[in-house]
């Protein structure tokens, strides 16, 4: 009987000390009682193979070891698994989208060749979905093994539910999408994608944020190995003398903290916005404050930036004659960037009032 001896420690070795020799003395019980059933049967006793035979029949160590466990015994339990591919879904979507923002960027301004754009960006995109996926995972574990389930299992509320209308994660929606365009043309296509785009409830819409602003999160500090990094961006853009990569790549490392703030920040409200139902002066608040942050950075690159001697012009009547001037020949990188940078303040301060309105009407 070596082999039952050697069977028993090796379950033993897997189970918690608590309780141990009682589960070894009753496995061993059930063991003794296999082999004499098969001695019975034979009318002999059984050779080593026949008692390794029934050592099969009651399973591998590690199985039976498990059988007595305490707690979850899987990763990712069936009630938590829906939640998991709902999460993952989302953030890989949005792992896409920057992954194609980026490959576009060394393309036209990084003077990277598109297939190797494209090939580094497949290799980026696989290994960041791994880490994705590996984090996703890791939370669900955790959340397995709390003594109580978390109040997102227990104590869901109809109302919220509009955080699984997010369509481009729904079956539902490709379904619909594939039976509305019906594959004839390109314009019934874009026409039946407008159709099949579904109105997000607050709550959805502060669940997408909220993963959105993790994933960026997660590129912008370096986690997530997309085979570039947002200094990267600027690729190698010279124009007119000015090197335009070199000043973005600056420009990032300087902001490389305020931005990991303003995004966890940001992360961390839309999470809260999610769990309440996202309520209308919660979301304005929030608008309030973020908005200010960003016209506060804004501030920052108009006056102080490496773009700041870029950016300055003497009055309205010089914008207006250099914007003439890039119209009617072509040239003038500076303006460009003056107009763009224009239009992200014209829109940081309209966002700002509208907040301001919601804040104190309520609606």
């Amino acid at each position: 009987m070596d082999l039952i001896e050697r069977y028993l420690k090796a379950v033993g070795a897997q189970l918690p000390a608590a309780g141990r020799e009682d589960i070894l003395a009753e496995l061993r019980d059930l063991l003794m009682s296999r082999v004499e059933e098969r001695e019975a049967e034979l009318g002999r006793p059984l050779t080593e193979t026949e008692v390794a035979a029934v050592l099969r029949e009651v399973g591998h160590p590690l199985t039976v070891a498990a059988r007595y466990g305490a707690g979850p015994q899987h990763v990712v339990g069936p009630e938590l698994y829906p939640w998991w591919v709902f999460g993952v879904k989302t953030a890989l979507t949005v792992l896409v989208l920057i992954t194609a923002v980026g490959a576009v960027a060394r393309i036209l301004f990084g003077g990277a060749e598109a297939g190797q754009a494209i090939g580094q960006a497949f290799a980026g995109l696989f290994q960041s979905g791994l880490t994705v996926v590996g984090l996703a995972t890791l939370a669900g574990f955790i959340i397995e093994r709390q003594k109580e389930k978390p109040a997102f299992l227990t104590e869901w509320r109809a109302k919220d539910l509009g955080l699984f209308e997010v369509g481009v994660f729904s079956r539902r929606w490709w379904d619909s999408l594939h039976e509305k365009s019906g594959g004839s043309t390109l314009d019934d296509t874009d026409k039946a994608l407008d159709d099949a785009l579904p109105k997000m409830s607050p709550t959805a819409g502060a669940l997408g944020s909220a993963t959105a602003w993790g994933i960026f999160l997660l590129w912008w500090s370096g986690l997530l190995g997309l085979g570039f990094r947002p200094e990267d961006l600027g690729g190698e853009l010279v124009r007119g003398g000015v090197d335009y990569g070199l000043l973005f790549a600056e420009t990032v490392t300087l902001l490389y903290w305020p931005v990991v703030v303003f995004a966890a920040a940001q992360g961390v409200f839309h999470l809260l916005r999610a769990m309440t139902g996202s309520p209308v002066r919660l979301t304005a608040f929030g608008d309030v404050v973020f908005r200010g942050a960003s016209l506060t950075l804004l501030g920052w690159i108009w006056l102080y930036s490496p773009f700041a001697s870029l950016l300055r012009v003497d009055s309205l009547g010089a914008l207006v004659e250099r914007t003439e001037t890039l119209f009617r020949t072509g040239e003038g990188g500076e303006t460009v960037l003056i107009l763009i940078f224009g239009v992200i303040v014209v829109s940081e301060v309209s966002g700002l009032l509208m907040a301001l309105k919601k804040l104190v009407v309520g609606k």
